[in-house]
């Protein structure tokens, strides 16, 4: 009866490592270490992504919308604002903000890397609010399926 007690203890314990999360070190090493920023990684991409969206923002709603500027830059006035128009204007009808970020956050995918997590951040919020939200919102989700990734060796 000995040796039955024996095993029933075995086989319990085994159900219990093997189904439900245990602090062992060998099950702890078997495990992928997965993509995540560290905290002073995770602060200057947090201040990108804001510079990004406040960059976007004034972009869109002070400079593209704006009637003013838009009646004059027709008009043909040479300034800085509609030479800067103009190039976003021409970025976002060819969708360049958003293939850039789906680039980036493929790349995130495939090798995760703060570089390209952090190219792929700002180039989404930028298309996001830019007019090309299909393809950002692609390199958005992309970039969360990233950080279920293994990190890159």
């Amino acid at each position: 009866m000995n040796a039955l007690s024996r095993r029933v203890t075995e086989v319990l314990s085994c159900l219990k490592t093997r189904f439900t999360m245990s602090t062992e070190r060998d099950t702890q090493a078997a495990a992928p270490k997965l993509f995540l920023p560290s905290r002073r990684a995770a602060v200057v991409l947090a201040v990108l992504g804001l510079a990004a969206l406040s960059t976007a923002l004034f972009l869109r709603y002070s400079i593209i919308q704006n009637a003013g500027i838009g009646v004059a830059c027709e008009a043909g006035a040479v300034s800085l604002t509609c030479k800067v128009r103009l190039a976003v204007i021409l970025m976002f009808v060819q969708g360049a903000f958003g293939w850039v970020a789906m680039i980036a956050s493929g790349v995130q995918l495939w090798k995760p890397n703060i570089v390209a997590f952090g190219a792929g951040l700002v180039f989404a919020l930028l298309g996001l609010v830019l007019y090309n939200t299909r393809a950002s919102a692609l390199a958005v989700a992309l970039h969360v399926l990233s950080l279920a990734r293994p990190e890159a060796r």
